[in-house]
């Protein structure tokens, strides 16, 4: 019998990837706001009455970093709240919980992979509205994971890569942060692990339940990465390196949030593409 997942934020990045792919293994049911609105709880629980499922995973999130420093209220009600009554749903109807969170509740001051382990530090209320949910998650559920993931991209949606791509095509020059180092990570490679762990989790094989860390393997720089990315869409457009610094933003942001992923990949014996081959096919898919 095909497994029944919940997968909430639908029309996000990982939400979408997971919608091509996901119901190939299992009977999916994706929802977003129009739903079940996260930041109601009614809202939440009239959306379980009647409905059974074996795994929610929890995609949806208040993602607007600096939008959430003036908007806090509302970022911990959908990042916090929600995250608390999912996971009391799942205890009460015996769900397994996927839930994803975020490289932001870590404060970047080391220049080291961070693993699991590391006490979080976050700078943001982003960040600490996420750290919440999390805590939520393992303070209710004993079976539960959590996923780290950093500098999500795809062709859904919006984010850095096509950003950078529109903005190419508008102006003669650019200028990108060089002093925040990260991982990035293609939201379809992280569908796919999800998907792995589920099925590992449903035949029995692995089950080892926890927070692990996903991203792509490698390490650039925001400047480096525009670049890539100008460079093989053949744009003429200049990309001059700033400092954090120069580019003022409402919320503070990790200056390295490099993932250390061991743990995911000896647990389940995962293989994680590069970042350069992930996003070359994700520009292949935007711009054939």
């Amino acid at each position: 019998m095909l497994k029944r997942i919940l997968i909430t934020g639908a029309n996000g990045q990982l939400g979408s990837e997971l919608k091509r792919i996901a119901s190939n293994y299992f009977h999916c049911t994706f929802v977003d706001l129009e739903e079940m609105d996260l930041s109601d709880e009614q809202s939440i629980h009239r959306f379980f009455e009647g409905k059974e499922f074996d795994f929610i995973v929890n995609c949806a999130a208040y993602t607007a970093v600096d939008r959430a420093e003036e908007e806090s209220a509302l970022a911990y009600r959908v990042n916090s709240d929600a995250v608390k009554s999912l996971a009391t749903i799942c205890l009460e109807k015996n769900i397994r919980l996927i839930h994803i969170s975020t490289d932001y509740v870590f404060d970047g001051n080391d220049n080291q992979p961070i693993p699991e382990n590391v006490a979080p530090n976050p700078l943001s209320v982003y960040g600490k509205s996420k750290l919440a949910g999390e805590a939520h998650v393992t303070s209710i559920l004993k079976d539960a994971y959590i996923i780290r993931t950093a500098w999500v991209y795809s062709s859904f949606g919006k984010n850095f890569v096509k950003t950078i791509l529109r903005l190419a095509k508008e102006r003669d020059s650019l200028g990108v942060v060089y002093d925040q180092i990260g991982s990035p990570t293609y939201a379809k490679d992280l569908a796919v692990v999800i998907i792995k762990i589920i099925q590992s989790i449903e035949s029995g094989r692995i089950d080892e339940p926890g927070t692990y860390h996903f991203t792509n393997e490698g390490a650039i720089s925001w400047y480096d990465l525009a670049y890539f990315i100008i460079q093989h869409a053949n744009l003429p457009c200049r990309i001059n390196p700033i400092t954090t610094e120069e580019y003022k933003t409402l919320a503070v942001r990790p200056a390295f949030s490099v993932l250390d992923k061991r743990k995911l990949k000896n647990t389940f014996g995962i293989e994680i593409p590069h970042w350069h081959a992930s996003l070359v096919a994700c520009l292949n898919e935007l711009e054939p």
